[in-house]
């Protein structure tokens, strides 16, 4: 699947700024280079620019082989050309960053405790339990924001036009656990403000959190929402995506096995139809498959 690449382009408005996002929780697998794929071949593609993002919001399961193993498997696939600024960004390192964003979102939101583990919702939707308890804010405790009612349009650049409904799918959003960890929801979303991010470019698997992060930047203060592009995933013949956990399809393993780069990135094209059939597809020429 490709999206059209003059829509896309009016859409934006002007060259884009997108993200190469990897969580350090496990190895680099043929499902994180689809999306290195797309990533860097239409921010080539539309003169754009890639920021290399390291989301390590989740400090239980990041680790540092772990980031030090997937920036070394994107340099030798060969994602570090002249339009990537290389130098990571660590969610790690933006504590003041998302403090300040939430007394922005305090100052003009409701922002409560919640003392509810996930055990005690036991569903993907928050029924907003706490909303109203006023409980004392405690390291031990949660923080949501009340999201507000209505829904949420937008048009995916590969799937079309779409609505959800933040406020009825998923509740008020949860902004920093119970573990005093910033969540993603919250932190992917400043993150992209204050990165200047206009195009996310991204698995399909994420679409349903596209939404809330809509809305929640808006009460951030951004104006103009961000370009979305959803690209399919590879699956395994169970029907299920590709896991880090689980050690799919893993790129170190590849490698091991004697492939060169761009026969990986050959075999992730073809997996999602960007080409026929497996073919040696250099990084520098990702472009050309758009």
């Amino acid at each position: 699947m490709r999206p059209d690449l003059s829509v896309l382009a009016s859409r934006l408005g002007g060259p884009p700024v997108t993200r190469y996002a990897p969580s350090p929780t496990g190895y680099l697998h043929l499902g994180h280079v689809v999306n290195a794929i797309y990533v860097w071949g239409l921010a080539r593609a539309l003169q754009g620019r890639v920021v290399v993002r390291i989301e390590d919001h989740d400090r239980i399961r990041s680790r540092t082989a772990f980031e030090q193993a997937l920036l070394g498997d994107l340099a030798w696939l060969g994602f570090t050309a002249e339009s990537t600024r290389f130098l990571p960004l660590r969610q790690s390192e933006r504590d003041q960053l998302y403090r300040q964003a939430l007394r922005s979102l305090r100052e003009r939101h409701h922002v409560y405790a919640c003392s509810c583990s996930r055990k005690d919702i036991g569903a993907e939707r928050y029924p907003n339990t706490c909303r109203h308890l006023g409980l004392e804010e405690r390291p031990d405790r949660g923080l949501r924001v009340e999201m507000g009612t209505g829904e949420e349009r937008f048009v995916d650049a590969l799937l079309g036009p779409q609505q959800q409904s933040p406020a009825d799918d998923n509740g008020d959003l949860l902004l920093r656990d119970r573990d005093g960890h910033w969540t993603y929801q919250f932190a992917v979303t400043v993150d992209d403000i204050q990165d200047g991010i206009t195009c996310v470019i991204r698995g399909a698997d994420l679409l349903a959190s596209t939404g809330r992060q809509i809305r929640l930047a808006r009460m951030l203060g951004r104006a103009t929402p961000l370009v979305f592009v959803h690209h399919p995933l590879i699956f395994k013949p169970t029907g299920e995506k590709l896991s880090k956990s689980a050690g799919d399809t893993g790129v170190r393993e590849l490698r091991a096995a004697g492939l060169g780069a761009a026969d990986v990135i050959g075999r992730a094209a073809a997996a999602v139809g960007l080409i026929a059939s497996p073919s040696p597809v250099p990084a520098d020429t990702v472009q050309d498959l758009f």
